[in-house]
């Protein structure tokens, strides 16, 4: 019997346009694209490559939702972006949860193809700057890497034109006629104010997405140096060295701050 024979409904042949659920999600062509490259292939190559691209899609849906984030703060509606930064955070927290099984993966496991993948390395991940950016990261860090990544040229002078969640909540404060200049101030006064509690709600959700942030910077560095001591990185930055000098990288660090002065009388 043949495909075309076979009845969609009482008397409705086959039809072959049908949304599937391969076709929808282009099922055939995602699972072409692990392509490892050591020979003859070491096993745990394919967890590797699985484990990035994975991280790859999740951090398109961050720039996704954040970029979104954003417009909605512009417009006032603040009750969707705590709906969009609570799935942020949660993305995250996935993210941690992922490297525990990358690290099922011994070092001799990795060690087995590490060197079929120089000078690539996580370091030329457009989309983590990307995602780093739209957080309130400051434009001027991103010039440097188009001298080491000319290829972004084009991408890094597009993105530094977006406005970042940063200016965009400092921004909404100023609707408020909250002053900018002391923001670790503004944050304490919108914590005292009652009438100010969508604001609170609106740090909350940020102090939690840097939380997240930090603890998927934080267990990335464990897991570098867990796998490779504190060798250089295969792109030829310097590997768990390097990592550790961004795990005070906060997005808000002034929410965090405010948390210190809180309940001070006269601050």
């Amino acid at each position: 019997m043949k495909i075309s024979d076979v009845q969609q409904g009482p008397g409705q042949p086959f039809n072959h346009n049908l949304v599937t659920y391969s076709s929808y999600l282009h099922i055939d062509g995602l699972l072409k694209l692990q392509k490892p490259l050591s020979t003859p292939q070491a096993h745990d190559e394919m967890l590797f490559i699985i484990i990035h691209q994975v991280y790859e899609l999740w951090f398109k849906q961050i720039n996704y939702e954040l970029r979104t984030v954003v417009q909605c703060l512009d417009q006032k509606k603040l009750g969707p972006c705590f709906a969009l930064l609570g799935r942020v955070s949660e993305i995250m927290r996935v993210l941690v949860e992922q490297i525990s099984v990358l690290e099922t993966m011994t070092p001799m496991n990795f060690n087995a193809f590490r060197s079929v993948l120089r000078p690539a390395s996580g370091f030329q991940s457009f989309q983590f700057r990307e995602f780093e950016y739209l957080l309130g990261v400051d434009a001027k860090e991103f010039i440097p890497l188009i001298k080491t990544s000319p290829e972004w040229k084009d991408k890094i002078e597009a993105l530094i034109e977006e406005r970042s969640l940063r200016v965009a909540v400092l921004d909404l404060f100023a609707d408020y006629d909250i002053p900018q200049k002391d923001f670790c101030n503004a944050v304490v006064k919108i914590y005292e104010d009652p009438a100010l509690m969508e604001l609170q709600n609106l740090c909350e959700h940020l102090i939690r997405l840097d939380e997240q942030t930090l603890l998927w910077r934080f267990r990335h560095v464990q897991m570098v140096e867990r796998m490779i001591g504190f060798k250089p990185g295969t792109g030829g930055s310097l590997g768990a060295e390097y990592l550790e000098k961004t795990l005070k990288k906060k997005a808000f660090p002034e929410i965090w701050e405010a948390r210190t002065h809180m309940g001070e009388p006269n601050y």
